[in-house]
C-alpha cells in the first residue's frame, strides 16, 4: 500500500469520493471550497486508488480536521482506512498540528474510537446522515 499527499484535488480522490459518497451513500454536495485548500491524501494498492481523505488547518493554528476518509468497498477489510488515519497524523504533526479533530458519520464511529479519537459533541445531521465530532491530541 502506497500513499500519496497532494495539494490539490487529484481525479483519484475524486473518483473514490464520488463513488463511496455519491453512488453508494447518496450525498449531492460532495465537493465544497476546503478542496482547493486542503492535502489530499490517497492509498494506492498496485497503482489502483483505494481510498482517500483529506486534511486542513482550522482557525485555530495548530488544530486540522480530517474529512472525506473513504475507501472503495472492494479495499474495505485491508486497513486502507487504519494506514490514511495514520498518514494523515504524520502530515498534521509535520505541519506543526497538535490536535486533529473530524466529523464522523456516527456509524463509521467507532472505527474512529479504535484510532484513538473520542466523541467530543452533540449529533447533528450532514445532509440526513447522522455524524459526530472527535477529536485526538497529537504528541
Amino acid at each position: 500500500m502506497q500513499i500519496q499527499v497532494f495539494h490539490h484535488l487529484p481525479k483519484d480522490a475524486q473518483m473514490v469520493r464520488q463513488k463511496v459518497f455519491m453512488e453508494e451513500q447518496g450525498f449531492i454536495h460532495e465537493y465544497d471550497e476546503t478542496d482547493e485548500i486542503a492535502r489530499h491524501l490517497v492509498a494506492y494498492e498496485n497503482g489502483e486508488p483505494a481510498g482517500t481523505c483529506r486534511i486542513f488547518r482550522d482557525s485555530a493554528e495548530d488544530v486540522f480536521i480530517l474529512g472525506r476518509l473513504a475507501v472503495l468497498p472492494e479495499h474495505r477489510g485491508k486497513q486502507v482506512g487504519a494506514l490514511l488515519m495514520q498518514e494523515a497524523e504524520k502530515e498534521v504533526c509535520n505541519l506543526g498540528g497538535t490536535a486533529l479533530w473530524l466529523h464522523a458519520q456516527c456509524r463509521a464511529a467507532g472505527f474512529y474510537e479504535k484510532q484513538g479519537y473520542r466523541k467530543t459533541g452533540e449529533i447533528g445531521l450532514d445532509e440526513g446522515c447522522p455524524h459526530i465530532w472527535m477529536s485526538k491530541e497529537l504528541g
